[in-house]
């Protein structure tokens, strides 16, 4: 099943019912605004309550929860990198972003984690508020964004969601891997941590391609498992994030000298 044959397929990869999952995400959805809603109640709340409190130093949790995000992601993008080139090599690009098989056989297990790993990862900004570390709009409207965008798109079998999970899981196991080494105060080079932001906005662009290349499909008439709508909250949240992280990469590099760490994609 898929467009990829793997060699080894895993109990729980082979058991997981991907039309129950998708039975649950079309009922519920809509739970994502409420995660939102309660983690910008935790989040700011917390940043009030700590205002007059010491900092949380934390390097021993925030280690190994990044440090356990990083195998997650690492797994995630072993596991889904040889679908996406087979669908491509084996079929064609269009086919990558228009045909929706990665909801079949392994890429499905890991897509239902993909989904529901939007909502852990909000725990991210629980470290930086009780560490008092500097809580920028980039990180929490990144979070709630993609928690609501993914959540939404589940449902309708989105192809391009192929793309848009293999890149969030590379890019992800190195960026969290580098939250967990940087916890343990491992010295690491400026150039990682601008590697990092460089390849988050590389992701954007290849994110808002992807885009463009799904709306040509359409607009030809052939076949493409997407919708307008989805591809214009898709368009805007990309360029949003582009414009933020290209910011972000402007003000901490060339401007003046890093003070914040790279924020989560």
């Amino acid at each position: 099943m898929g467009a990829h044959n793997y060699s080894y397929v895993f109990d729980f990869e082979d058991q997981f019912n991907e039309n129950e999952f998708n039975r649950y995400m079309r009922e519920h959805w809509t739970d994502s605004f409420i995660y939102s809603a309660v983690y910008l109640i935790i989040i700011f709340g917390g940043k009030h309550f700590m205002t007059k409190r010491r900092r949380f130093d934390l390097r021993p949790y925030l280690a190994t929860w990044s440090g356990g995000l990083a195998i997650f992601s690492i797994f995630g993008a072993i596991r889904t990198v040889p679908e996406i080139i087979s669908a491509i090599t084996n079929h064609s690009l269009e086919y990558s972003i228009c045909d929706p098989s990665y909801f079949e056989g392994v890429t499905s297990f890991w897509c239902f984690l993909f989904t529901v790993s939007k909502v852990l990862e909000l725990g991210d900004t629980l470290f930086i508020v009780l560490r008092k570390q500097p809580l920028i709009f980039l990180h929490w409207f990144h979070h709630i964004t993609v928690l609501v965008y993914v959540w939404y798109s589940y449902p309708q079998k989105m192809a391009s969601g192929r793309w848009f999970m293999t890149m969030n899981y590379t890019v992800h196991s190195i960026m969290y891997s580098y939250y967990a080494l940087r916890a343990l105060r491992v010295n690491i080079p400026k150039w990682v941590n601008m590697g990092i932001t460089f390849l988050q906005l590389l992701q954007m662009i290849m994110g808002l391609l992807i885009n463009i290349l799904a709306y040509r499909v359409l607009d030809q008439g052939s076949y493409c498992s997407h919708s307008y709508t989805n591809i214009r909250y898709s368009v805007l949240m990309y360029c949003s994030y582009f414009f933020l992280f290209a910011h972000f990469f402007y003000t901490t590099y060339v401007v003046q000298k890093p003070k914040q760490h790279v924020k989560d994609q």
